[in-house]
């Protein structure tokens, strides 16, 4: 009896440890929360704007920061880095999220930063962090400017947009902007295993065994993003049940945690992407093309969207080089109509392969640009009167269309006419693909005027 005592009270101790370790996890916040660095040594990633001597750092060190806007991806430290500035300054602090903030809520800060500001007292600047800035609209934004300008506030603006079309100019103008770049597999390891061992802010109360597959995975499926990481290991600590009185991190686990990468694709990624997705067409990279397309069909880009930007490129940068680029891109654009998705990656492949496989110029492009410049510029030119219409009746009495020359009725199909009353070049085809027989017949036509010697060289 005495025995069975004591194990029954063991397993009552071992319990009730359990249940106090659980319950202090789920009663505070959530791992990446608990994280958050305390000091500029603990931050991890950024350096090329937090390295040693880096203008940001000395700008935190020695408590002269300016206003500044954070832009970065999700989970690249844009928050934790406001709140350690925070931390470090000696400001008054005043957090706000623009989801939530309105008109009122601005104003009311601002007043509270002048009356800190001229206390005599207490003589402190307001440091604002203003979360997802970009929320803010235009009239919130532009009360700001007169504070931010005579330093009575020093403003912290968090967002994962550009601010450079988020936010009006004068607010840009009057704010250092700093872009967060997303976390490197590296610093996503360090910020994971520093988790793992921490007894206090993170999961070293727990007897886990971190396998090196399960971390992988969560390295190369958090994308970058050091919240999305952080919240993965915890879910998976929390939930899985220990085996011999360890809990064993492994690749399913992981696979569970953190099932599919998510794609970041804003406004700023849609345009992005698809200029590295035309630029590689012109740059001949077909791996890269389809690449870039397959990030786009993975984010849910609109088809039509991708289609129509495979048209314009055909003509615009393959040309004449090769004519059947236009066809195969107005096939495509069709089939896509017709089939929609996910069939019709097939043909999105296959036209934007085609078209940076194939041979590139942009002398239709060039030609049709000079030509627009001369006529919206110069003065214009007449149409020369053996061109214009002389069909209809009294035409031949204003001499319209007298002396035309039809080309069908020479046997090389060309004659010498003057087509435009000051002869200008603006088509000037490339010695690649089918450019270079079009330029050959074009030096031809130059060089020979007689029926006789063009109809050779046509010929040969």
């Amino acid at each position: 009896l005495p025995t069975a005592t004591v194990v029954r009270n063991c397993y009552w101790i071992q319990i009730m440890d359990l249940f106090k370790e659980e319950k202090k996890t789920e009663n505070g916040s959530p791992l990446a929360w608990r994280m958050r660095p305390k000091s500029l040594e603990e931050f991890v990633g950024q350096e090329h704007i937090l390295g040693k001597g880096r203008f940001l750092r000395r700008s935190i060190e020695t408590d002269r920061l300016t206003s500044l806007i954070l832009y970065g991806p999700p989970g690249c430290g844009k928050t934790s880095l406001a709140y350690l500035i925070t931390q470090i300054t000696q400001s008054h602090f005043v957090r706000l999220n623009a989801t939530t903030a309105g008109v009122r809520e601005v104003r009311e800060v601002l007043e509270s930063a002048r009356g800190h500001r001229f206390d005599p007292r207490r003589g402190k600047r307001t440091v604002l962090l203003m979360d997802e800035i970009n929320h803010l609209n235009k009239l919130q934004q532009e009360i700001l400017l007169k504070d931010l300008e005579e330093g009575t506030l020093i403003l912290i603006g968090a967002t994962i947009y550009n601010p450079f079309f988020a936010l009006i100019p004068a607010l840009n103008s009057r704010s250092q902007i700093f872009e967060l770049h997303p976390l490197t597999e590296e610093d996503l390891k360090t910020l994971l295993l520093r988790a793992v061992k921490d007894p206090e802010r993170g999961l070293g109360q727990y007897p886990i065994q971190l396998e090196e597959d399960a971390l992988q995975h969560l390295l190369r499926y958090s994308n970058g993003d050091a919240r999305k990481a952080l919240n993965a290991l915890e879910i998976g600590v929390l939930s899985t049940p220990r085996k011999n009185g360890t809990i064993h991190f492994t690749l399913q686990v992981a696979r569970e945690c953190l099932q599919k990468k998510t794609l970041l694709y804003d406004k700023d990624e849609h345009y992005d992407t698809i200029s590295a997705f035309i630029k590689s067409m012109r740059g001949s990279d077909p791996d890269a093309t389809l690449y870039w397309l397959a990030k786009m069909i993975a984010s849910g880009e609109d088809p039509r969207f991708i289609a129509r930007r495979i048209a314009i490129f055909a003509s615009e940068d393959v040309g004449n080089a090769d004519p059947m680029a236009i066809t195969m891109a107005a096939s495509a654009m069709k089939v896509v109509e017709l089939i929609g998705m996910p069939e019709a990656q097939l043909t999105l492949a296959q036209a934007a392969v085609y078209v940076a496989t194939a041979p590139k110029s942009n002398a239709v492009t060039r030609g049709i640009s000079k030509a627009l410049g001369d006529v919206e510029r110069e003065r214009t030119q007449p149409v020369p009167s053996h061109l214009q219409q002389g069909g209809y009746p009294g035409a031949k009495r204003l001499g319209r269309g007298e002396g035309y020359q039809y080309p069908h009725n020479s046997p090389e199909g060309y004659v010498e006419q003057t087509y435009l009353l000051d002869k200008k070049v603006y088509y000037e085809p490339t010695d690649r693909g089918y450019e270079k027989k079009i330029r050959k017949y074009l030096e031809t036509i130059k060089k020979f005027r007689s029926v006789g010697s063009l109809n050779r060289e046509v010929k040969k």
